[in-house]
């Protein structure tokens, strides 16, 4: 082998050394979380609406202490306020395998909707309530 010849040679094996250690290391960072769950839920539950809700007896005043400002504010029919609250929850679940040459990532994740509707008597004392719930 020439001096060349052996200095190609080297440099190669140097760049495919380098080249491997690149693959390594982006494989070794890539974890979404390593199998942690990341979640985002609101305050607003079905069972702090049952438990606070009190129809003829709650008042607006105590709708947004408890809930906060509503998303929507209308009237009915019988030019009745109605209140709209929605919130979304994300459920995040991510993780990682490890194989013979590195990690491989995997995510799923789901929404969930729920949607508080209020309507106030002409005192603004909640009249009734209704809950919708989705999951997808």
């Amino acid at each position: 082998m020439g001096d060349g010849e052996g200095i190609f040679h080297i440099m190669k094996k140097t760049l495919l050394a380098i080249l491997t250690i690149f693959i390594m290391v982006g494989c070794s960072s890539y974890k979404y979380g390593a199998g942690e769950e990341n979640v985002q839920k609101s305050n607003l539950t079905f069972a702090l609406v049952k438990s606070k809700i009190i129809k003829g007896e709650t008042t607006q005043d105590e709708i947004i202490k408890l809930f906060g400002a509503p998303n929507l504010i209308t009237k009915n029919r019988n030019n009745n306020e109605v209140w709209s609250y929605n919130r979304m929850s994300a459920v995040s679940k991510g993780g990682s395998n490890t194989f013979l040459f590195g990690e491989r990532a995997s995510v799923s994740s789901s929404n969930q909707s729920f949607d508080l509707i209020i309507t106030y008597d002409d005192k603004n004392i909640v009249q009734d309530y209704s809950v919708i719930t989705t999951s997808y």
